[in-house]
């Protein structure tokens, strides 16, 4: 028996890369779209934070809204990827997982495309960038610099 594969609400199929969104996250992924990167800022520290949540992390209030990061980041750790069963992500190894220092502050797990392995340095500079993934845009970092600093769409 065969299952049908998994669709969002648009009936686009969806796979283990193809995050979920919602009305809350929805601003974000929109931005993405548009090749700009999106954190969440508390008005009341006055700091801003990754993953989004509906509340600030460090102060627990919930005046936070949506700021467009400058797509600036610093290499914190690594991990390439050599075998990973799960689709679509078999098909792309090896690749870099990584984690990054956004210039805002945040950390942000990631992906680091068209770096050379050897090249990779704790502390490198990065510029975000933007991979198609179904019918939307996922947040991936790279060592080229675009022409706008909120990020590009490859």
């Amino acid at each position: 028996m065969t299952t049908a594969p998994k669709t969002n609400a648009r009936g686009a199929a969806t796979t283990a890369a193809t995050p979920d969104i919602d009305a809350f996250t929805r601003p974000y992924w929109d931005a993405a779209a548009e090749g700009r990167l999106l954190l969440r800022h508390c008005a009341a520290c006055d700091r801003p934070h990754h993953y989004p949540r509906e509340f600030c992390p460090h102060c627990w209030s919930e005046d936070v809204d949506w700021r467009q990061a400058s797509g600036r980041a610093t290499l914190y750790t690594w991990s390439v990827v050599h075998r990973n069963d799960l689709p679509p992500f078999g098909e792309r190894v090896p690749y870099v997982a990584a984690v990054v220092d956004l210039a805002e502050g945040p950390r942000m797990m990631t992906q680091l495309v068209d770096v050379p392995e050897a090249d990779l340095r704790v502390g490198m500079d990065l510029t975000v960038s933007f991979r198609p993934e179904g019918d939307v845009a996922v947040p991936v970092f790279t060592t080229s610099t675009p022409s706008d600093p909120g990020g590009q769409l490859t």
